[in-house]
């Protein structure tokens, strides 16, 4: 199975699970737990969890970065993981109803920092597929990495994936835009939000064949309805999302591209690779946090 590197966020999740509505201006009970976490660090993790031979390259803070390199590390991680002298790790608090659904708060910190200076052409070595979270495009010192990267990883033969992300800053980036600047890549994992917004469409299974027909090959993550995927302008394959119990879908998404990803690399055909996909963010939604439960941090914390 060829290498795998995976560019993005590593982020410091504060995960709230809920089950009454939260009320303004007073207390509202909740169980609280602290997660190394991150799109792309939690990507890179199942996918090492998945067997697949993985690096990851992020920035992370002076407060935390020890802990979430040990913490890659130890999920079975080849961590690049620049610690910046002068801003905290990203966090993000995720407030948890009890359906599951997820509200975040984001502070991007260190991670919005990430650039061509984190950057050797050395990562690629022995690495037949790079991956990108879209995180990483929406700054500009990230957006100039991901452009080096990409045409480094084309110029050596690997493919390219890519991950919108978060339909919030890729509205604010511009859909075209993200478009264009991730013209390389050949898959693209969009949520249903995120495949409507770049494509301008209002149905998953258009957006996917509209998606498709830029990149080659389009994944559209449909939460409970599982995914559907696309080849050259056409839906080519189906797989249901198989769930038992939805705790927290946080690093949901994620899972489901690193098991698409250990699918495809390993040589399984799109539809097996699909449902591979599918098992994996099942997986994540059974549990807290958006990382394999095997690997857990010991240093989470229960209030």
């Amino acid at each position: 199975m060829a290498g795998l590197l995976v560019i993005g966020d590593v982020v410091t999740d504060i995960v709230a699970l809920h089950s009454q509505p939260i009320a303004t201006g007073t207390d509202t009970p909740a169980d609280i737990t602290l997660r190394p976490g991150g799109s792309g660090a939690n990507t890179a993790a199942w996918a090492a969890h998945l067997g697949v031979d993985t690096r990851f390259l992020g920035r992370a803070g002076r407060d935390t970065g020890e802990w979430h390199t040990a913490e890659l590390a130890r999920t079975g991680v080849r961590p690049h993981v620049r610690i910046d002298p002068e801003r905290p790790t990203a966090v993000v608090i995720s407030m948890v109803d009890d359906t599951g659904e997820r509200s975040m708060l984001t502070n991007r910190g260190a991670g919005g920092r990430i650039g061509v200076a984190d950057w050797t052409s050395s990562l690629l070595d022995d690495v037949g597929h790079l991956h990108v979270s879209g995180y990483t495009l929406f700054a500009e010192p990230g957006l100039e990495l991901a452009r080096l990267a990409m045409r480094e990883a084309g110029e050596r033969g690997a493919t390219i994936s890519v991950d919108p992300a978060s339909a919030g800053f890729l509205r604010d980036f511009g859909p075209g835009r993200f478009l264009r600047e991730t013209s390389p890549a050949g898959l693209v994992i969009p949520n249903q939000e995120e495949a409507l917004l770049l494509a301008g469409k209002r149905h998953a299974e258009a957006a996917a064949e509209t998606l498709s027909a830029a990149y080659g090959l389009a994944v559209v993550k449909l939460g409970a309805e599982g995914a559907l995927l696309a080849r050259d302008g056409r839906v080519v394959a189906r797989a249901p999302a198989a769930l038992d119990e939805v705790i927290d879908s946080t690093g949901a998404g994620d899972a489901f591209a690193a098991g698409l990803l250990a699918g495809l690399l390993s040589g399984l055909a799109l539809e097996d690779a699909l449902g591979k996909g599918c098992a994996a963010g099942s997986a994540a939604v059974g549990q807290v946090g958006g990382r394999p439960v095997a690997d857990r941090s010991p240093r989470t914390l229960s209030y």
